[in-house]
């Protein structure tokens, strides 16, 4: 059941006042908050003191008045997984006259289109597909590579290296180095969910558990590379359980520094097996906010307006976020649900500029983009 405090930033008083005021304390300090504090401020403080608190922490980490945003496309090679995860409805089982696997031809058209309208960044992920060896991923990966010299490649979610390494029978590391070496340069946060052991048996029974997400991400980054983490919420878990998926990734990123985002998002449950009404917007700025206050080591919060739409995405960047995303030139999982935003360059940068701050597109790893940096050649 989803709670929604009901007192205002005036009113927080009562037996519980004394948790929530040294939470927002040690918050407003800059001080690392521990579970206690966590749930103090998630359970009870008033969403108005969660988003002064959030955007303070934001504006200690990036006082510069700037919101970046990645131009790039969500391209699935393939929708065909033998997961059968209860929240999907882009997936088709391997039988399925509706499944495909993605041509060169195709990909390349959509690759062109993506470099012709400014992007720097192909995100290439699919299902859990039994039958394309690995040399299928490494093929393709040279390809691209060969054929879009400084194309990033931002490819494969820890759930389908997880799957090559129990289907090849090789260490996570060793898939992970030979897709690297194939032209690979960093890892999504996808197929994370709640990284809640019990909720993912629940959801997503066929997929890797939360420690096997977590290894993946840890073995990625001691190769020296970067991934994101992600969180998708709202459908079977307990607000508890997201506090530990916070905490798991902030325990990982203490370990090896090598997440660049975190990305939260609600829930979609049209067309999927899960019946629940989505969450509103307030649960989802409460939980951005709560973000941003307990990665302290993550230095940046992407708003979802994918998911959200573009109005709360700029109430957003004044609850913890200061990155909007990606520019989606394609995207399907989410449109599967029910879910149809679209929006333009042009207009991603109005709503950035509207809320008074400057838009920046950026690399993976945060780095201004050079205009056309991403022409083939170049």
């Amino acid at each position: 059941m989803e709670f929604a405090p009901a007192h205002s930033p005036f009113d927080e008083c009562g037996p519980d006042f004394a948790d929530v005021a040294t939470a927002a304390g040690k918050a407003a300090a800059g001080k690392r908050l521990d579970r206690r504090d966590a749930e103090a401020l998630y359970f009870r403080a008033s969403l108005h003191t969660l988003a002064r608190l959030a955007h303070a922490a934001r504006l200690r980490l990036h006082p510069e008045p700037v919101v970046t945003y990645v131009g790039d496309r969500n391209i699935n090679y393939s929708n065909i997984c033998v997961c059968g995860c209860r929240f999907c409805a882009f997936f088709r089982p391997p039988e399925s006259p509706e499944g495909y696997v993605i041509s060169r031809e195709e990909l390349a058209r959509k690759i062109e289109e993506t470099l012709r309208l400014g992007g720097t960044q192909i995100l290439l992920q699919g299902g859990h597909h039994p039958d394309l060896p690995l040399e299928w991923y490494e093929d393709l990966l040279r390809w691209m590579r060969a054929t879009w010299p400084k194309l990033h490649i931002h490819a494969f979610s820890p759930p389908e290296i997880w799957f090559w390494s129990e289907k090849f029978g090789l260490p996570v590391p060793e898939v992970l180095r030979r897709l690297r070496d194939a032209g690979l340069d960093s890892l999504p946060g996808g197929g994370a969910e709640v990284l809640q052991n019990d909720v993912r048996r629940q959801v997503s029974p066929n997929k890797c558990s939360a420690d096997a997400w977590l290894s993946v991400m840890e073995a990625a980054h001691r190769l020296g590379m970067k991934t994101t983490a992600t969180m998708m919420f709202g459908h079977e878990e307990e607000p508890r359980h997201r506090l530990d998926h916070l905490f798991a990734v902030r325990a990982t990123q203490d370990r090896t520094g090598g997440f660049t985002a975190f990305i939260p998002w609600t829930f979609q449950p049209a067309n999927t097996r899960i019946r629940c009404q989505s969450l509103p917007a307030p649960a989802y700025l409460r939980l951005l906010a709560v973000s941003r206050l307990v990665l302290d080591n993550v230095p940046n919060i992407q708003a979802s307006w994918v998911t959200m739409g573009p109005q709360i995405a700029q109430l957003a960047l004044f609850y913890g976020a200061n990155d909007f995303g990606s520019l989606m030139i394609e995207e399907n999982v989410v449109a599967a649900a029910g879910v149809s935003y679209r929006m333009t360059r042009r207009e991603i940068e109005a709503v950035i500029r509207t809320a008074g701050f400057t838009p920046v597109q950026r690399t993976m790893d945060y780095r201004p983009v050079e205009p056309h940096a991403a022409r083939p050649g170049n």
